[in-house]
């Protein structure tokens, strides 16, 4: 083990030194190579070996140690006789050795043709190897062509949190425009939207290039089967939505018929929400956010109702046949109440005047909200038929809405503070069980600071109840994460196995021990080992403090010598709020037992601070 791995102790005087020097070389370079090399035994007998180098990377792709890999391949270039071959033929020798080599090559797993560059011979034709044999130890990421994206990296998380918000400004933006019949004649809307329509053309462009999750869980790289999945789900949306309505409608001389198709396909947009949909489901286990998105909903729907609330009323205001004003509208009516009302333009034939679309948007707005909450004040109120037909509409989702979202507000309030809840049900029946039993005010001080300080430490979260749920490995290693602290601090555990360590983790319990607490009481049965994490205790044997225990100390019985239960020679008792982590003779013994190499280890390193089985045990005791 402490030679060098070119070998050079079992170089001879027929060692190729061309074979030597690119074997140096291959170290040097972190190469990988194979080599046909001639080295000698201690006894100086010469040994044909087919040697193969493999360098090893950790996750930072540097090159930590290398696997060599020799085989005899001294038959293939002399066949030499020994007693289980002698009288066979070189042939029948031949077959025998690659025979004998065949289960070692099958386990062997192929490594990136590109990656290794060896010298070809005739030995290596015969047995089939190249660089397909060389093993790579790293695990590496799922490599994808290089125009091809990863769903899950950083960049295409961002861009998605990026058109998320975006989807979002085409929800509110999309019906304001075209209920309002805006015009986009203001140059900074008409670049923004602009830029946003740029930004979803991009999208269309990434989504034709990033992986996605296969039916079977399995990450899809191949650019063919990608683009055929996004052509069959959202290319069409994605495509239409991107289109640039605003440009179009922004010319001044475009029919007004084409200008509202236009507008009309704007809608389209909207049906991006889906993924909006999808990409916040992850988050709906967390209450704040459902009750953020819920509200965010409840306002989306009112905007979308306001803007088709007006769309009723500037349809039905003007009568287009008649050329007259309908004076049973509620755009009328809002008109002559806030003081702006309509006027005909004899000159032009046109009617003008009436609320600015500011305030139109503002009253449709405050229209909707009240009839969604079922408040409805009556200044604005609907008159004509098709209105009262749209009020019983909205009702109708504003009752569901309503039921739904401000319904599970108040379970989402519950859920939020159920903790705190189940906390103080639990302190009033702790202080109803002590007045009913009439215990003592010292003791009762005692239970409640132990309860306050419990709840304090655990936030109310039953670990056994938690670990009941993982299965049996996750289980072990969600306890030698929670005992880790009692396995470093120890040299006692140093030497245990991974196994050996789960075995003992899922029996350590811990507990949290408040002032004045007596763990061990003079007489009891010592039955337990006890790991103090945090904390401090006093041990008091006739009346007197005798020692103070802190954190890293020890107590209890050596288990593992002694064939009967102990009885405690003192007290133990925290000053302090503590954390123990114990473990049962039992459970103990029975680890020790089943590792047995384990136990000796264990026996010859721990050392107890306290020994409660005999007195004097002051004086600290090895656990030998």
């Amino acid at each position: 083990m402490q030679k060098s791995s070119t070998c050079s102790f079992m170089y001879g005087e027929l060692t190729d030194k061309k074979t030597i020097e690119k074997v140096r070389q291959t170290f040097d370079n972190y190469e990988s190579n194979c080599f046909e090399v001639l080295l000698y035994k201690k006894n100086r007998t010469p040994v044909w070996f087919y040697m193969q180098i493999a360098p090893i990377r950790n996750e930072h792709e540097k090159v930590v140690l290398f696997l060599c890999t020799f085989k005899d391949i001294t038959l293939f270039k002399q066949p030499i006789e020994d007693d289980s071959t002698k009288g066979w033929t070189k042939f029948a020798r031949l077959t025998r050795a690659l025979t004998n080599s065949r289960s070692v090559l099958q386990q062997l797993t192929p490594m990136n043709k590109t990656e290794v560059v060896h010298k070809h011979s005739r030995l290596a034709e015969v047995l089939q190897l190249g660089s397909d044999i060389l093993p790579q130890y790293k695990q590496e990421a799922p490599k994808t062509p290089p125009h091809i994206i990863l769903h899950y990296c950083a960049f295409k998380t961002t861009w998605d949190w990026v058109i998320l918000i975006l989807t979002f400004y085409t929800a509110i933006m999309v019906p304001y425009n075209v209920s309002f019949k805006t015009k986009q004649n203001n140059i900074a809307w008409l670049v923004l939207d602009s830029v946003v329509d740029v930004i979803f053309l991009v999208d269309i462009v990434l989504n034709f290039h990033t992986t996605f999750v296969g039916p079977g869980g399995e990450v899809i790289s191949d650019p063919k089967l990608i683009r055929m999945n996004y052509l069959k789900t959202w290319f069409v949306i994605d495509l239409l939505s991107c289109l640039p309505y605003d440009i179009i409608n922004a010319f001044e001389n475009v029919d007004e018929g084409i200008s509202s198709l236009f507008s009309s396909l704007k809608v389209v947009r909207l049906l991006r929400l889906g993924r909006v949909a999808r990409k916040l489901d992850h988050y709906l286990e967390y209450g704040a956010a459902v009750l953020v998105l819920l509200v965010c909903v409840f306002g989306l729907v009112a905007h979308w109702l306001a803007c088709i609330w007006y769309s009723i009323g500037d349809y039905e205001v003007i009568d287009e046949v008649t050329n007259t004003i309908q004076i049973d509208s509620w755009l009328y009516q809002l008109a002559l109440s806030i003081g702006t009302p309509y006027r005909y333009n004899t000159s032009a034939g046109i009617w003008e005047g009436g609320p600015s679309k500011d305030s139109l948007y503002v009253s449709s707005l405050y229209f909707t909200m009240t009839s969604l909450t079922t408040i409805g004040f009556g200044n604005i109120a609907p008159t004509t038929d098709v209105e009262k037909m749209f009020s019983v509409a909205m009702m109708m989702v504003g009752s569901l809405l309503y039921a739904t979202i401000f319904g599970n507000v108040t379970t989402i309030f519950q859920q939020m503070y159920a903790n705190t809840n189940r906390y103080h049900e639990m302190l009033n029946n702790v202080r109803d069980f002590l007045k009913l039993y009439q215990v003592p005010k010292g003791l009762s001080e005692r239970v409640m600071d132990y309860i306050v300080s419990t709840w304090s430490m655990s936030k109310g979260i039953d670990t056994e109840k938690v670990l009941s749920i993982c299965p049996k490995d996750m289980r072990a290693d969600i306890c030698v994460h929670l005992n880790r602290k009692v396995f470093n601090e120890h040299p006692a555990f140093r030497l245990a196995s991974d196994g050996c360590l789960r075995a003992l983790a899922v029996e350590f319990q811990t507990i949290h021990c408040a002032p004045g607490d007596l763990i061990y009481h003079a007489g009891e049965s010592v039955d337990a080992l006890c790991f103090v994490v945090s904390g401090s205790l006093e041990v008091i044997q006739d009346d007197e403090v005798v020692a103070i225990l802190g954190k890293g100390d020890v107590f209890g019985d050596i288990f593992w010598k002694e064939t009967t239960l102990a009885h405690a020679c003192a007290n133990v008792r925290a000053l302090t709020y503590c954390d123990l982590h114990i473990i049962k003779r039992e459970a103990l013994l029975k680890v020790l037992d089943f590792y047995t190499a384990f136990a000796n280890s264990f026996s010859r390193n721990l050392t107890l601070t306290c020994n409660l089985r005999k007195r004097g045990w002051f004086v600290m005791a090895n656990a030998l």
